[in-house]
């Protein structure tokens, strides 16, 4: 049995998500997963948690932008499932990102004050007028750094796409 339906599909570097309808009962493809997570000789790793499936570049392979690959398995009739896939990066690259983004806001809230103040008092406004200039090119810069991390996890990503692909076409 193959797939029936590619669903949502689209260029996966564009738009990392998908879901696929498969020919497979919902048990019988967790079951495929859960096979070649105890295989020892797979190419990714693979962790299951109920019926969210995580396949993860392997730590010799690994670098700062690797993406991971979450599936989610739906029953959606008794001989057909429907898979949908979300690529990411890792927890650890996508927390920083927040943690860093959320600094970063805090402090130009903190200098929007301080300019305020500033101007109030009718101080120097030049440090937090150059901060308040500063911070936006930073923001700038991170979004380009997750765009080339993003092409630098691309062959990876095609990596877990077919790995993927191949442990549902096994049998």
């Amino acid at each position: 049995m193959k797939l029936l339906v590619e669903k949502r599909s689209s260029e996966i570097h564009l738009r990392p998500r998908f879901s696929l309808e498969i020919n497979y009962d919902y048990e019988f493809l967790l079951n495929l997963f859960r096979i070649a997570s105890e295989n020892n000789n797979s190419k990714m790793i693979i962790k299951i948690v109920d019926r969210h499936i995580f396949i993860k570049i392997p730590k010799e392979k690994e670098h700062f932008w690797s993406p991971q690959l979450h599936l989610e398995v739906i029953k959606n009739t008794k001989k057909t499932a429907i898979l949908k896939g979300l690529f990411g990066p890792k927890p650890q690259v996508w927390t920083l990102f927040i943690f860093i983004h959320f600094l970063l806001i805090t402090a130009f809230l903190g200098f929007l004050i301080l300019l305020y103040t500033r101007i109030t008092l009718e101080e120097d406004i030049f440090f937090p007028s150059a901060m308040l200039i500063v911070i936006p090119f930073i923001w700038i810069l991170l979004y380009f750094l997750g765009k080339i991390g993003k092409d630098t996890g691309r062959k990876q990503m095609k990596e877990l796409h077919e790995f993927m692909l191949s442990i549902i076409d096994s049998h």
